[in-house]
């Protein structure tokens, strides 16, 4: 199904930087709760990603990923997530983050 380039440009999505990252261990896939940085426009905002695979907690304080974040929120277990940050299966069916290859300001719109 194609989509108009008005379609896409109706999703919102942005760079931040992960500040923090805890387990998640009542989630019924393995998690974790972020909180990242979308910068002084959008703030702080909160999400669980499936990510544990490939990542660590701490590895993950400080990258830079990409979210969608006009979704409305959605509730995960216990947990209320706001944003939906993105990722790409791997061979494997790990999720591999989608984030800038160099630094960029955070809130910064995938255009």
């Amino acid at each position: 199904m194609a989509i108009s380039y008005d379609d896409f440009t109706r999703i919102d999505i942005r760079v931040g930087t992960v500040i923090d990252a805890q387990p998640y261990p009542e989630a019924r896939k393995p998690s974790y709760k972020l909180a990242v940085d979308f910068g002084a426009e959008i703030g702080i905002k909160r999400s669980s990603a499936q990510c544990t695979a490939l990542y660590r907690p701490e590895s993950l304080i400080g990258r830079q990923v990409a979210a969608v974040v006009n979704f409305p929120p959605k509730q995960i277990g216990k947990f209320m997530s706001e944003v939906l940050v993105l990722g790409f299966p791997g061979e494997k069916g790990e999720v591999v983050l989608v984030g800038p290859s160099h630094p960029v300001p955070n809130g910064g719109r995938l255009f």
